[in-house]
């Protein structure tokens, strides 16, 4: 008990009750080319759908890689998926490129890339960001998808709305038939003229003619109709950049993205213009309360902002509204009523999945509530991205760039990780470079996960014949190691986002069973054969393996993968790439071992820094015994002994400060050879006197 100095009652609390945790198996690993998502970022993927949302649909540049991913979480639902490129690159065939929306030239073109939430941070809080102040936008990540995107921002009463009044001048004649806005019933088009009031300068019309044109913004919605034929809304897609003049007038065409509808034309010497988003907020911008009551009361503050996915590349129909940010502060210091940010760069760069907010609009800055002055724009900005870059496609990409991203996955206690997908092989003579990184970088490393690889593509697809030979050379250029597992090919299925067939390499599917085993049985049990081994997603395999062909994969490590009429396309073997006989040559051991491993280390973690004495000795045999009887039970292992006392801790042991716990297990092996035995014998025999005897 701690000593006391003076009179009382004193307790304390020891914990006794610690046991050896249940451990996960079950999380995969990938690392590869994205066409959208943050670079040289772990981000954990529970399904197909989400993968598209964070990292975009496949095409012709990562199909292999996407697909090796999707398989995987066709099967479970914990992957880490890792984006790779160049983020660097001078030239955007070489690498990546944000998408941007500027205002004018850019000279500073790489500074705009931004491969992830730290390198945006760090570039925004040096000013990298605002060393170009043309570019007031970029779209959150790297990539060709992009440039679907469009902001619009209106930072003012006029730019929310206004009127537009073509006789408001005492140089226009007033007369309506000669100064109007007339539209046909329907047309899509709109023809405004302003004829010039006698004895009028024709310069004059002209000039107002011109100052009504500066005033629309193509995407605005024009208010046209009367309370007797009703109102429509039509939506400028473009305009005259000039009026034309002769003698008496001068006129411009409108042109809308609908036709006019309404029961009879119209003429109107007025009409009101709106921001093209203006019905997705229910006002202008104003004074913020914020600003109210803490700053500058006499300032319109507030700003709107739209996201659009101006091309349909992220939700497949172009002009959707992605986001919109309403009565947010140009004053850096505003709050909300619940005390969080209001300033819109900090809102807009926090919750936006599509944009980072560079730099202030030209006569819209921030300031302090205090300094903020009102906007003095008049109509609203409308940009589209552009510049975005995919870079190299999946088996151009440069290796070094794909390994930084499974870099990322080499520590332990960086991320919790059990299956390693190669999906594409690459680099090296034969495709083996990928393979061979992630054994001798990550899988032997950490000694706690599994690498999934499948042969080169071109070992298995369209190469008839010489499939076998192929892929056992690829096998040969791989290390020899139980930490990795070798299957034979590629599989043909269909791509729902492209409406094509495509060969994909099987490993994502070769992880995933291990996962669906996981699930339905134990870390221990072989993910092969027919009652756990049946593969997703499959039209036909590229490379059907034959008997003899299986024969000779096997003996070299190779997991055939097969189809057997009416039985499905099934894994149909369960080799590690150990090439020394052992009972480590099996996956169902190598993840019995992993999963004892990781889950006693975790267990024993509790004994650092205690006594090496019995009672701390049998505290360890008191954790690991009832944890390994609950795995014997469940047929992981057939018997073990754990041995943990002065036989192998002896003093000098003691005195060095260290441990040792030995832990002796017999695995349970999978059948992979079944002999059936059939005897006749002759009707006057006993079966006693034969059986035993062949």
């Amino acid at each position: 008990m701690p000593f006391q100095v003076s009179p009382g009652v004193n307790f304390s609390e020891i914990d006794l009750t610690t046991v050896t945790p249940a451990v996960s198996s079950t999380e995969g690993a990938i690392a590869g080319v994205f066409k959208w998502g943050p670079v040289d970022t772990r981000v954990l993927i529970d399904s197909e759908s989400t993968l598209v949302s964070r990292f975009g649909k496949p095409t012709n540049h990562n199909a292999e890689t996407f697909f090796t991913a999707a398989n995987f979480l066709s099967y479970g639902n914990k992957l880490y998926v890792v984006r790779t490129a160049n983020t660097t690159a001078a030239t955007n065939t070489a690498g990546v490129w944000n998408s941007i929306a500027n205002t004018g030239s850019v000279t500073t073109r790489t500074a705009f890339n931004v491969k992830n939430q730290d390198d945006f941070d760090q570039k925004d809080g040096d000013g990298t960001l605002a060393g170009d102040t043309d570019v007031l936008y970029i779209a959150k990540w790297p990539g060709l998808a992009g440039n679907s995107l469009k902001i619009s921002v209106c930072d003012s009463t006029n730019a929310y709305s206004s009127q537009i009044n073509l006789i408001s001048n005492s140089s226009i004649n007033t007369n309506t038939t000669l100064t109007s806005t007339t539209i046909s019933v329907g047309s899509n088009t709109a023809t405004i003229r302003l004829a010039n009031a006698v004895g009028a300068n024709l310069t004059t019309v002209n000039t107002i003619a011109a100052g009504i044109i500066s005033s629309l913004t193509v995407g605005d919605v024009i208010s046209v109709g009367n309370s007797s034929i009703g109102k429509q809304y039509l939506k400028i897609s473009s305009f005259d950049a000039a009026p034309t003049v002769n003698a008496t007038h001068a006129y411009f065409t409108v042109s809308f993205d609908g036709t006019y509808n309404l029961a009879a034309n119209t003429s109107v010497q007025d009409f009101t213009r709106y921001w093209e988003f203006f019905n997705s907020v229910d006002r202008a911008p104003g004074t913020s309360s914020y600003n109210s009551s803490f700053g500058n009361t006499s300032a319109v503050d507030e700003v709107h902002v739209a996201v659009v996915d101006e091309d349909g590349e992220f939700t497949g129909v172009p002009g959707t509204v992605l986001e919109v940010y309403r009565g947010l502060s140009r004053a850096s210091d505003a709050k909300t009523v619940d005390g969080a940010s209001n300033y819109y760069k900090t809102v807009i760069n926090d919750a936006s999945s599509y944009i980072w907010l560079a730099n202030d609009r030209t006569n819209a800055v921030s300031n302090t509530a205090a300094n903020i002055t009102t906007s003095t724009n008049t109509k609203p900005l409308s940009l589209s991205f552009v510049d975005g870059s995919d870079g190299p496609a999946e088996d151009a990409v440069v290796f070094g760039d794909v390994a930084r991203g499974y870099d990322l996955f080499g520590s332990a206690e960086s991320v919790d990780i059990s299956l390693v997908l190669t999906g594409k092989a690459r680099g090296g003579t034969n495709g083996e470079q990928l393979a061979n990184y992630l054994i001798d970088n990550v899988a032997e490393s950490r000694r706690d996960c599994v690498v999934f690889a499948s042969p080169d593509k071109a070992d298995v697809v369209r190469n008839i014949g010489a499939e076998a030979d192929s892929v056992i050379t690829f096998r040969n250029s791989l290390r020899s190691t139980s930490y990795a597992v070798l299957d034979s090919g590629y599989k043909y299925q269909y791509d729902k986002y492209n409406d094509v067939y495509r060969y994909v390499p099987l490993n994502g599917d070769t992880a995933g069973l291990c996962v669906r085993t996981d699930d339905t049985r134990d870390p221990w049990f072989s993910p092969a054969g027919f009652n756990r081994g049946q593969i997703k997603n499959i039209i036909k395999l590229a490379y059907n393996p034959n008997k003899t062909d299986r024969d000779v994969l096997y003996k070299a490590g190779v997991n055939p993968v097969v189809t057997f009429p009416g039985q499905g396309t099934v894994l149909f073997g369960d080799k590690t790439l150990l090439s020394l006989p052992s009972a480590f040559d099996r996956i169902n051991v190598r993840r019995l071992f992993i999963v004892l491993e990781k889950a006693i280390s975790t267990a024993a973690k509790s004994l650092l820094f205690e006594f090496n004495d019995e009672f701390t000795r049998a505290q360890f045999k008191n954790l690991v015994e009832p944890f390994l009887r609950d795995v014997q039970g469940r047929r992981g292992i057939t018997a073990f002994k754990v041995v943990c006392d002065d036989s192998n801790n002896t003093t000098q042991v003691i005195d060095s400060n260290q441990f040792i716990g030995d832990i002796y297990i017999k695995p349970a092996k999978s059948i992979n050879f079944i002999q059936l035995n059939f005897v006749a014998v002759r009707t006057g025999v006993e079966f006693s006197e034969v059986v035993g005897q062949f």
